[in-house]
């Protein structure tokens, strides 16, 4: 019988010159023996070799990668962790095989990150590290979150579809579930509220949207709302109103609206929904609600938001503006990074 190492040797040339683990087999059976070699053996030394496994110690053990440099390999993935196997294993010229077997022995797994709403450059990270820093030190000096009066808008749609899954026999193809319509129909939900609850809210009629003179008028609306809710904060600690950079907030008509009203305004960095109480809080909650839910016109969807409003408790809305010394610490401690929830 012809010698063991002798015969790996063989299987490994053939393995070189790119030939299957069966026709391999057959060749070396033909050039020296019937029963040199079988398929499933030669099958079981061409793994090794597709795993960069080139020893011919029959000792050396399944699976076992020699000279492989995994030091190379973690800096890799720390230069660019979204990096393919197809692309370590050309970078290390090896096989893809190996390197997945190296990335399982380093307990590495895929993972994709979550969305944010946008891709901070240093000034917005430096800003948001700025102004939080700046809204800590004032808060632990003279607390002021109950004077705060926080608003945003969001799109409501009248159709809010929700893929829930199927109870069927296991062969059995599920119903499809229409994707939502690019172009559904929709309106635009405005609303204050502060660390008691609702304040105002209006939903803006179809062919209106939020210009600087609709935000100021819909801010003498919410002074009116105020007047009769919170007096106190009108008459004597001051109306601390907090909104985003949107251009109709920042415009020049708003502006001279706020001066008239004697409003302060809450600084906000640029591109901070994750600090923005109404985003964190109140239209995540409200996104929920609405799921699955249909309104055949705006009476109907105006009485479900009503409903929803009402249904939270005071604890829940006090929370949401309680949580925004938490957030700025996080934003200060994370370098200005966004915080993913």
């Amino acid at each position: 019988m012809a010698d063991e190492e002798h015969i790996r040797h063989c299987m490994l040339y053939e393995f070189q010159l790119g030939r299957k683990a069966s026709e391999a087999a057959k060749n070396i059976c033909s050039a020296l023996s019937q029963d040199a070699v079988s398929a499933r053996k030669c099958q079981h030394w061409f793994e090794k070799f597709r795993e960069g496994n080139f020893s011919l110690d029959d000792k050396s053990g399944r699976g076992c990668v020699y000279n492989f440099d995994q030091e190379a390999l973690q800096g890799l993935l720390v230069q660019n962790p979204q990096i393919t196997q197809q692309e370590l294993a050309t970078t290390l010229n090896c096989s893809q095989k190996t390197v997945s077997n190296q990335l399982r022995a380093l307990g590495k797994v895929q993972k994709f990150g979550k969305w944010v709403p946008h891709e901070l450059t240093d000034n917005n990270r430096n800003q948001r590290v700025t102004i939080c820093s700046s809204l800590l030190s004032r808060q632990n000096r003279l607390p002021f979150l109950e004077q705060i009066v926080t608003g945003d808008e969001q799109w409501v749609l009248y159709v809010n579809l929700k893929r829930q899954p199927q109870w069927l026999d296991k062969n059995e193809a599920p119903q499809p579930t229409p994707k939502p319509d690019l172009h559904a129909k929709k309106v635009m939900l405005c609303v204050w509220w502060n660390f008691k609850g609702i304040l105002h809210y209006e939903l803006l009629p179809s062919n209106q949207t939020i210009t600087s003179a609709v935000y100021s008028a819909q801010l003498e609306r919410l002074a009116q709302a105020l007047r009769e809710k919170e007096p106190a904060l009108i008459n004597r600690k001051g109306v601390i109103l907090h909104h985003d950079n949107a251009r109709p907030h920042t415009a020049r008509i708003t502006a001279e609206k706020l001066c008239q009203l004697e409003w302060e305004v809450l600084p906000q960095p640029a591109y901070s929904p994750d600090i923005a109480p109404s985003d964190y809080r109140l239209f995540r909650s409200l996104q929920n609600f609405l799921l699955g839910k249909k309104f055949n016109n705006e009476e109907c969807l105006k009485n479900a938001l009503t409903e929803f409003f009402a249904s939270k408790s005071q604890e829940f809305y006090n929370r949401g503006i309680k949580m925004l010394p938490e957030r700025w610490a996080q934003v200060v401690e994370n370098n200005g990074n966004y915080i993913v929830d």
